[in-house]
Order: C-alpha cells, then structure tokens, then sequence
C-alpha cells in the first residue's frame, strides 16, 4: 500500500510539474495535457530505474529517450511540432535542484562540495541531451528505411515485368 501511495504522488506532481511549465511556455492545451503524459512517464522511468540501480545517469538517459520517442509519436499524430512536447517533458528530469546546491554550497565557500554537485548536474544535463539526441537518430534511420522500403515497393510496381 505504501509503494502505491508514494508511485501515485510521484505521478501526479510530476504531470502537475510538467504541465505548470508548459503554462509558462504558453503550450496550448492539448499538446500540454500530452506534454505532461510525457513528463510524468519519463519521470516514473526515471524513478524506478534510480530506485532498481542506482544509477541516475543511465535513468536520466533512459527517461530522456522516451521523452524523445514519445515527443516525435505525438508531434506526427497531432500534427504538432515536436518541440511542444519535449520541451514540457523533460522539465522532471532538469537537476535544478542540483545546481541550487551548487550555488548554495559555492556562496558558503564549500567549493569542494560544489564541485562535486556541479559535476553531477553537469552529467546529467548530458544525459539528457545525449537521450534527446539518440532518439532524434534513431528515428532518423528509420525514416530512411521506412523511404527506402516504400520506395522499392513503389519500383517494383512500375518496372515489373508481367
């Protein structure tokens, strides 16, 4: 009962989170209530994988990567640009609060310690440009494939021989 509380709230303030950005960047509604799906299913990837491993840098760059995918699903299926959706859905996963530290720690002269925080933001701010970028490559190639099979199909229909 507990996990389902704790996996409820972590849903709904990450869409809430996701969606209060979006207001900000003036998204329209639709794409916004999309943006924050994005958001809050990134965000619960990113929560178990840190929680099953550990590793926030391969959950920062997994979480990222569906953000990215499920970015270019919605921008072909509502005809949006796809920025509307990647930009409000990569909100959870910014270490904002990671570089608040950085600044809090450098201000109080712990310079070691706001070394090591600005390294972790540092990383995972790659991550995440890192996941963006490898989804936008991915579907790249498969464009090009999905071209060049319809292309194929398309002369064979012409040069066939009957």
């Amino acid at each position: 009962m507990h996990l389902f509380i704790v996996i409820t709230i972590q849903a709904v303030t990450s869409y809430l989170a996701t969606c209060a950005f979006g207001i900000i960047f003036n998204i329209p509604m639709k794409p916004l209530l999309h943006g924050g799906l994005i958001g809050m299913i990134a965000w619960l990837i990113y929560f178990f994988l840190f929680q099953y491993s550990g590793n926030d840098f391969a959950a920062t760059f997994a979480a990222s990567l569906v953000i990215a995918i499920m970015s270019q699903i919605f921008a072909r299926v509502c005809k949006n640009p796809v920025i509307l959706y990647s930009v409000s859905g990569i909100i959870p996963l910014v270490p904002g609060g990671l570089t608040y530290s950085v600044m809090s720690r450098a201000v109080d002269n712990h310079f070691d310690v706001a070394i090591y925080f600005a390294e972790k933001a540092f990383v995972l701010s790659g991550a995440i440009a890192m996941g963006l970028i490898f989804a936008e490559v991915l579907y790249q190639i498969f464009e090009k494939m999905k071209h060049k099979s319809s292309r194929k199909i398309t002369t064979n229909l012409f040069f066939s021989k009957k």
